[in-house]
């Protein structure tokens, strides 16, 4: 039985994006030991769960990178759900997420390799799971494996908490409001209690935060 884990980062008051998608708040508190904590959470993964927008802007993103995340998110495999079903090995649309990460990590062609990594070959690759959302995940935590780490975006990870079937959030919280966005826990019909297993600080401000989930 795999366990699925929603890996996100959030705002003080609550949003995993700005209005429109926006993600450049997460920039100026990630810090050298936070991206190390990160690294080290998304290595343990079995396979990277995504929607499709999330999708398209990380096979646009990664393969060209040369910072740390690259060698995992390239690595190891993806699924990604989509309602509608596409091509992964076709360029999708892009969103405003990606364009803030390489406004902000591409400053003056930093953090971009000379050549394509051999496992640029894994998004391209990428299963497609089109059906029931509760049903696919369902049949993903029944297999053996490692985890499933399901890095959003919002409206896939509210989706995803919607279902009941995560296991653990691992929250990174910027020290940050933003006042309006998307919010993670937006639409949920009664209260979701969760236990606080593990926090950690880091030195520009983020506080790390993986809860359980509780389910009755």
């Amino acid at each position: 039985m795999r366990k699925l884990i929603l890996k996100m980062s959030i705002t003080l008051d609550g949003f995993v994006g700005g209005p429109n998608g926006e993600i450049d708040w997460i920039f100026k508190s990630m810090s050298e030991d936070a991206v190390t904590w990160t690294v080290d959470k998304i290595e343990q993964a079995g396979a990277h769960l995504m929607g499709r927008k999330t999708f398209n802007d990380m096979a646009a993103y990664w393969p060209n990178s040369s910072e740390v995340f690259a060698k995992s998110m390239n690595e190891i495999p993806k699924i990604v759900f989509s309602k509608k079903g596409f091509d992964p090995a076709q360029k999708g649309e892009s969103t405003a997420a990606l364009k803030d990460a390489i406004r902000v990590n591409r400053a003056n062609g930093k953090n971009i390799v000379s050549s394509l990594p051999v496992s640029a070959t894994t998004w391209a690759e990428a299963k497609v799971i089109s059906g029931d959302l509760v049903a696919g995940i369902t049949d993903l935590k029944k297999q053996d494996g490692k985890p499933l780490v399901a890095h959003g975006g919002a409206s896939f990870a509210q989706d995803l908490v919607q279902t009941g079937l995560i296991d653990e959030f691992c929250l990174l919280k910027h020290p940050v409001a933003i006042g309006k966005g998307l919010g993670l826990f937006a639409g949920i019909k009664i209260p979701m209690y969760l236990k606080l297993i593990e926090t950690k600080t880091f030195s520009a401000g983020a506080v790390a935060h993986i809860y359980r989930s509780e389910r009755s």
